[in-house]
């Protein structure tokens, strides 16, 4: 069972010992998984649970608060990836005044030390943390000496050439580079969540929609061809809005999945909208039949689309 934590101060978590990973995590790319692969390897040898540490929200966000940057993920795909990667412990780490004002002496005293017991550390590659970013892995090797831990740092990943980042498969997804994105992820770009009730306008309309909120700055904006999984045995091709909705004055970014020829209810169930193609940016409409009218159009290109992707597939 994998142990949960916010608070960088508490009880002692693991006190026969762990080994620690840290960083961002954000879309648990192929970069992230060599990590938290590393680190459940070593903590397999030395026989004490492996722990990942992260932070929620995020650095960039908390610092970026009147223009946050783009998620790829939402802390709950995270925690599952992170699960899904052997991790025994995970803190996502409130990330406030009072975090962003931590040394990272403090932080690897109070967290490293006294709650997790490290015996040893993993970061990756130019990562920092604490205050003023001061903490990196020179610090990290030498409190370890003193403190009793070992400290490393794990290569760079490469595909194709290309450095693994956060930052680059935004780039790749801002541009509908879907198979550039995905190969650095080691997976389809998706969105995961719970479905919600929406103002039900697209069942009017005649597309009713599979709605997912996302409460944070989104890496992507548009319409798009997409495959949603967790609703039969195999993928079900759909068309998504992923924006404000303009048209209607919305303000929350809000992904509504329309699934061709599907009359079941959704509400309440977890599905995971995978991203394939984008058909065109969102815009506003004068009135809702010009919206319409749009969305008939949306709809057969992606069902095109996804009947070619679908042959690719099966090639």
């Amino acid at each position: 069972m994998t142990r949960l934590f916010r608070k960088l101060e508490g009880n002692v978590l693991f006190p026969a010992g762990s080994v620690v990973c840290i960083g961002a995590f954000d879309g648990v790319h192929l970069g992230h998984r060599a990590l938290l692969r590393h680190t459940a390897r070593r903590a397999a040898a030395l026989g004490v649970p492996a722990v990942a540490v992260s932070f929620e929200p995020l650095p960039r966000e908390f610092f970026g608060r009147g223009n946050p940057p783009p998620r790829l993920s939402l802390a709950r795909s995270k925690v599952d990836a992170l699960i899904a990667e052997g991790m025994q412990g995970i803190g996502l780490l409130a990330f406030d005044a009072a975090m962003a004002a931590t040394s990272a002496e403090d932080f690897v005293r109070q967290l490293l030390v006294q709650r997790l017991c490290a015996r040893e550390v993993w970061i990756g590659p130019e990562f920092s943390f604490g205050n003023r970013r001061g903490g990196n892995l020179a610090l990290l090797q030498a409190m370890g000496q003193q403190l009793g831990f070992v400290a490393g740092q794990i290569d760079t990943v490469q595909v194709n050439g290309e450095r693994v980042s956060s930052t680059r498969i935004r780039q790749h997804l801002l541009a509908g580079e879907f198979a550039a994105a995905a190969d650095l992820l080691g997976r389809p770009y998706a969105i995961a969540g719970r479905v919600v009730r929406g103002r039900q306008l697209g069942r009017t309309l005649g597309f009713p929609t599979a709605n997912l909120r996302f409460p944070r700055t989104p890496a992507l904006s548009g319409i798009y061809a997409t495959w949603v999984h967790g609703v039969y045995q195999t993928p079900w091709p759909s068309v998504s809005s992923f924006g404000t909705r303009p048209t209607v004055d919305g303000v929350e970014p809000l992904l509504e999945a329309h699934l061709f020829d599907f009359a079941g209810d959704l509400y309440g169930r977890h599905i995971e909208v995978e991203f394939v193609a984008k058909l065109r940016d969102e815009e506003k409409f004068n009135d809702l039949p010009a919206l319409t009218a749009q969305m008939q159009r949306d709809a057969a290109q992606a069902r095109h689309i996804l009947s070619e992707h679908r042959l690719r597939a099966t090639a």
